[in-house]
């Protein structure tokens, strides 16, 4: 007996809603045009005294709820993040103190592949540890972003989603895939602020712990690995494009998606987004559209699951599940 099930899952989302509308005004461009080029009409940011950890703690303790767990039954913690709470200690002790929980406790940082790659990981523990992992995706990139950089704020978007897994019977699982590509690190990055370029006056007034972005260079990788990643998961788990029934990917840029749907021969109506109400939500933004999925009671038993990522540095990874319900 390897395999795993869904016992809860849970989303927490700031109440503050950035419109299109608004940044239409503020950067002096039409809306159509932040529309078109993104597909995003509105997206959440944190109020002051919100963080990272606190929205982890409000998805990860909806999840318990709906397991019908308490922080105490869970093993271990993965909380996957690019936007921590602070330098040190990870996101994870802040989330792991607050739920209450009685083991073990790490943070995933492959930026919007995180929850992908925290998937991954939560499946090799639990083949090694039969016992409940809480798994959450958490961040809050409009912290990140200099309020004058229009290309980039336009994207971002605040929230956390987190799922509980059990030990189960049957493994979900037929394939994965993970991949990283370190050349490609300068495309999107938070220059200072860690050892390679500790945080000075100078660096602050340069605005270098803000996010930059190479537009045109994530765009074309951001295709080409999640396709590759696609491929190879499908062609491991020997099920072909028109067979899947529900694709989730990272809720980037409708223009992504669309292209990667098309080029890896996905069918439309099987995407499932939610990217127009919260733009990109970084390592939330998959398990945030799979527990609005499952809320609808979209994904039924016995139905073929994609879920796909890509982020900086850069990374991407790939889950193929035969949802087997919830336990």
């Amino acid at each position: 007996m390897s395999g795993f099930a869904v016992a809860g899952w849970g989303k927490a989302l700031p109440e503050r809603v950035i419109t299109s509308t608004e940044l239409a005004e503020r950067f002096g461009v039409d809306e159509h045009w932040v529309v078109s080029r993104c597909g995003i009409h509105e997206r959440r940011a944190v109020d002051p005294g919100q963080t990272t950890a606190s929205l982890a703690i409000d998805a990860g303790r909806a999840a318990l709820a709906r397991a019908g767990l308490t922080g105490a039954d869970i093993a271990h913690l993965i909380v996957a993040t690019a936007t921590p709470e602070q330098p040190s200690p990870a996101t994870s002790a802040f989330v792991h103190h607050a739920l209450g929980i009685g083991g073990g406790a790490m943070d995933v940082n492959s930026e919007c592949a995180g929850f992908v790659y925290g998937l991954v990981a939560a499946m090799g523990i639990l083949r090694m540890d039969r016992r409940p992992i809480l798994l959450v995706g958490s961040d809050t990139h409009t912290l990140t972003v200099d309020p004058a950089d229009r290309d980039l704020s336009i994207l971002v978007g605040d929230g956390a989603a987190a799922v509980v897994l059990v030990p189960g019977p049957e493994d979900p699982v037929l394939a994965w895939n993970l991949g990283a590509d370190g050349s490609c690190a300068d495309a999107l990055k938070v220059q200072a602020g860690g050892s390679r370029m500790p945080t000075t006056p100078e660096t602050v007034a340069q605005g270098l712990h803000f996010a930059q972005i190479k537009g045109n260079e994530i765009y074309l990788n951001a295709v080409r690995f999640t396709v590759r990643t696609v491929r190879e998961t499908l062609e491991r788990a020997k099920i072909s494009p028109a067979e899947v029934d529900h694709v989730i990917p990272h809720q980037a840029n409708i223009r992504i998606i669309n292209s990667v749907m098309q080029h890896s021969g996905l069918r439309p109506e099987s995407l499932i987004t939610n990217l127009d109400r919260y733009g990109n939500t970084a390592s939330a933004s998959v398990p945030l559209a799979l527990t609005e999925a499952l809320d609808a009671d979209r994904i039924k038993a016995g139905e073929l699951v994609l879920l796909a990522g890509f982020g900086a540095g850069m990374t991407w990874g790939s889950v193929l599940m035969r949802w087997g319900g919830t336990a």
